[in-house]
């Protein structure tokens, strides 16, 4: 059911209709995020192929781009936007909030989703398709598994009467924990090629720099903050993974 939840959440697609989900489990759905990915990542990958069948890799990657923010409903990028808004015009805690929390974009989160949006297109040049497709889905999937260890790091820095959605996540069980990781790692096993494998460490890496960062300037996270670690993270794997692949 908690899985039912995370794909009802973190997907625009019509889950809902399956059945009826207690609010109750919505505070349980961050586990899941990374197994949402084998969906959103899927969809993903899976445009790309076939799209690169017909068209150019450069275009094919950014109907890919463009299936998973169809998918989503733009909630992570949603978060980004927040989050740069929230930290590029906030100084202090309840301002940078306070700032989040205003559903109009501004400078900083126009400027950091186009900045995003451009280093993202043009990250897998030069790369296969088999190669850019693996990563498509293994970065969802891990740097989802990485964001989510925020709920078990830090509180939340709201009361729950004022978060976005009106829920605040649970911390994870160890169960949870387990799924939460062998979600992430799955993909990286079976479609990562070896030589790419160094680029899962840095993730873990902006994750701990993000959590600290959150953890002065906010003392918690937000759903934004989840949103915009996980792309942060994921675009520093695809980011590394660029490099490694030139390296001779």
């Amino acid at each position: 059911m908690n899985f039912l939840a995370a794909l009802i959440f973190f997907t625009r697609l019509p889950f809902w209709k399956i059945r009826e989900v207690p609010a109750e489990c919505f505070k349980h759905v961050v586990p899941y995020w990374p197994l949402t990915g084998w969906l959103t990542g899927g969809i993903m990958a899976g445009v790309l192929w076939l799209s690169a069948q017909v068209l150019p890799l450069s275009v094919a990657w950014l109907l890919a781009i463009v299936s998973r923010l169809a998918v989503t409903g733009c909630l992570h990028e949603d978060g980004l936007a927040d989050f740069f808004d929230g930290f590029g015009g906030g100084r202090t805690r309840e301002r940078t909030l306070a700032i989040m929390k205003d559903s109009h974009i501004g400078t900083y989160g126009v400027a950091g989703l186009t900045l995003y949006f451009l280093l993202f297109w043009q990250l897998p040049g030069g790369m296969p398709l088999s190669v850019v497709c693996a990563l498509a889905l293994c970065g969802d999937c891990w740097s989802k598994f990485c964001a989510s260890q925020l709920i078990n790091y830090l509180p939340y820095a709201r009361l729950e009467a004022e978060s976005k959605a009106k829920v605040v996540y649970s911390g994870m069980s160890r169960g949870e924990l387990i799924t939460a990781f062998v979600s992430g790692l799955l993909p990286l096993l079976f479609l990562l090629p070896l030589r790419l494998w160094p680029a899962t460490v840095v993730p873990m890496f902006v994750f701990l720099l993000l959590r600290r960062l959150l953890k002065k300037r906010l003392q918690g996270y937000t759903g934004d903050c989840c949103g915009a670690t996980f792309l942060l993270c994921e675009i520093s794997f695809y980011l590394c993974a660029a490099i490694l692949w030139k390296l001779p």
